[in-house]
């Protein structure tokens, strides 16, 4: 697992780099290289975390 997606934690909200269409995403878990993600436009995916890195979101204050 890559340094970035291993500081995700359940809560958290990342990004798809290669599949901006599926919106937002809350980390589910975060285990080994399996990471799932609840993406608001297309639902559960569990992620290959050696192979994807996922980007955190971090909303903007108002």
């Amino acid at each position: 697992m890559n340094a970035l997606n291993a500081i995700l934690e359940p809560g958290m909200l990342v990004t798809h780099p290669d599949q901006p269409d599926w919106g937002t995403g809350q980390v589910q878990s975060n285990i080994g290289d399996r990471i799932t993600v609840n993406f608001r436009e297309e639902g559960k995916v569990v992620i290959d975390g050696s192979r994807i890195t996922l980007l955190p979101f971090f909303e903007a204050p108002d």
